[in-house]
């Protein structure tokens, strides 16, 4: 398979923000940011509730009758 044909790479946002420097943000701008993404992991953390409730739906549903 070709490199173009393959589906493209998602990057990994989180890495990306950690290696990105602070020191040109002000103190406000750093708390927005902190505002920002604990928004983020709470949007993250609802979704994988999400997923979890569906995997174990899908298990149950599945689960050979004994």
């Amino acid at each position: 398979m070709d490199d173009d044909d393959r589906p493209a790479r998602r990057g990994d946002a989180a890495s990306l923000l950690s290696k990105e420097l602070l020191d040109s943000y002000s103190r406000e701008e750093l708390d927005a940011r902190v505002e920002q993404l604990e928004a983020e992991i709470e949007r993250v953390r609802a979704h994988k509730a999400k997923a979890d409730a569906h995997r174990l739906a899908a298990e149950a549903f599945f689960k050979p009758k004994s």
